[in-house]
């Protein structure tokens, strides 16, 4: 895929079939992320990539912790709730997703097995966790960096067929995701990304999110009409 193709094409993918993902194509999908720019070159992600056994153990101390009502352990700062225009875009995909899974307002159980998904990293074979150097925190730039090579690593897996979705539900529970994934403590956890072959069959992964236009977004200072 040329590179319109693939930032025009790419979905958030939430249904994964369970085929393995190649530890050889990871490296390379890595390599081509860790390209992403950085401020002053610090190159502050460092990634811890799951699959097998250990996934499966983060997904059930996640789920079991989530059910069991234990307060999320998040490490890098969560913030405060969305209001306004962006409550509004985090409603309008959640509204496109129940719709494309035929999840009513009213179907709680449903729901609740949705929000389940996220805690077992939507069932992907792979999930990778990106942490940043704990020499760095309090910085805003590391986080920004960060999120830089988070993109770069979606859009790189997706010109080689593989889907994935940015999440934090994954990683709510830091003590769990830190003790199976073997994370140093010299780390701190930011991020997770699921990673799989998308399961085309799986409706919300037919879901395309809304964006604001160009127009909305852009002022353009000092050019001629």
């Amino acid at each position: 895929m040329d590179y319109d193709q693939v930032i025009l094409g790419r979905r958030s993918i939430r249904g994964y079939k369970p085929d393995p993902v190649p530890k050889a194509l990871i490296e390379e999908i890595l390599a081509l992320a860790m390209r992403a720019p950085s401020s002053m070159n610090t190159q502050p992600w460092n990634f811890y990539v799951l699959t097998g056994e250990p996934l499966d153990r983060i997904r059930a101390g996640n789920t079991e912790r989530n059910l069991a009502g234990v307060p999320h352990s998040r490490e890098f700062r969560i913030g405060q709730a969305f209001a306004g225009v962006h409550r509004d875009r985090q409603i309008g995909v959640a509204k496109q997703l129940f719709a494309a899974m035929g999840i009513a307002r009213e179907d709680q159980a449903a729901r609740q097995d949705w929000v389940l998904r996220g805690f077992r990293q939507f069932d992907a074979p792979v999930c990778i966790i990106i942490t940043y150097d704990k020499a760095l925190d309090g910085s805003d730039d590391t986080p920004f960096d960060c999120g830089a090579v988070a993109t770069a690593l979606v859009n790189a897996a997706w010109s080689r067929g593989l889907g994935t979705v940015i999440n934090s539900q994954g990683i709510m529970q830091s003590p769990v995701v830190r003790e199976h994934a073997g994370i140093a403590e010299d780390q701190v956890i930011m991020k997770s990304i699921a990673l799989g072959w998308p399961d085309e069959s799986f409706p919300a992964n037919a879901v395309v999110s809304e964006r604001k236009s160009v127009a909305e977004a852009t002022t353009f200072v000092g050019f001629d009409d």
